[in-house]
């Protein structure tokens, strides 16, 4: 049995005053929550016993979410008392991540729809503690196709698919318990480690249907919302709660 832990203390300042009162992973994007959109994800791939690492506004995030039987989920929450950073907040839930062979780990603020199988299938790769998630990177600004002097095109905000980027998604085995730090992030702590050591793998993710995207700003919100909509949906609609 895969376990899903989702990271969800921080306290969202570049999206307040809307996380003044309501926790970011809680905000909306179109018909539905953050949190939502990936409950329902994780439940399309067959995790279902999801563990929430709560911080920030955690009676909120409890009383919306519950048991988690309307997302066809089991809940259950791990509580931080202060800020731990993502590294801290994993060491906090280490009696979790030691329940079973793999663990998916994914940031409070994503929506996707990767296909996390293909990461713990990559992590159970000899050597290897834990991989993660890389989309393309996505410019935040139109580009200018420029020859002899001349502008011969705009691309509003492509896809630069020389660059990759973390997605917030992971795949750990237990043996990352001991490399996680009591605080900080494991972007800055864990992960470099892992990597000069070869043990740190990547999965990158550029098929479409898939898709990803960051809610960092109120920007975010409305964009997300839009392609959502576009899309017909992240999931395949007979499958969609």
């Amino acid at each position: 049995m895969v376990i899903a832990l989702i990271l969800a203390g921080g306290y969202g300042k570049r999206l307040r005053p809307l996380t003044l009162q309501v926790p970011k992973p809680l905000l909306q994007v179109g018909r539905r929550a953050v949190i939502e959109y990936q409950l329902e994800w994780l439940r399309f791939y067959g995790i279902t016993e999801v563990v929430v690492l709560a911080g920030y506004l955690k009676e909120k995030l409890i009383e919306a979410l519950g048991s988690g039987a309307k997302y066809g989920v089991s809940l259950t929450y791990v509580i931080e008392d202060e800020p731990l950073g993502t590294g801290g907040a994993l060491r906090n839930a280490s009696h979790i991540l030691g329940r079973s062979e793999l663990t998916i780990v994914t940031n409070g603020d994503i929506i996707t729809n990767l296909d996390p199988w293909k990461l713990i299938e990559h992590t159970r790769s000899g050597g290897l503690i834990a991989s993660l998630a890389a989309v393309p990177l996505r410019s935040p600004y139109g580009v200018l196709d420029i020859e002899d002097g001349r502008i011969r095109g705009f691309r509003e905000k492509p896809v630069i698919r020389d660059y990759w980027i973390n997605a917030g998604v992971y795949a750990m085995k237990p043996e990352i318990v001991p490399h996680l730090p009591e605080s900080g992030d494991i972007e800055k702590t864990t992960f470099p480690l892992l990597a000069s050591e070869g043990r740190l793998g990547v999965v990158r993710y550029d098929t479409p249907p898939f898709y990803w995207r960051s809610i960092d700003t109120h920007k975010d919100l409305e964009e997300a919302a839009k392609e959502i909509e576009e899309m017909g949906g992240l999931l395949p609609p007979e499958k969609e709660a």
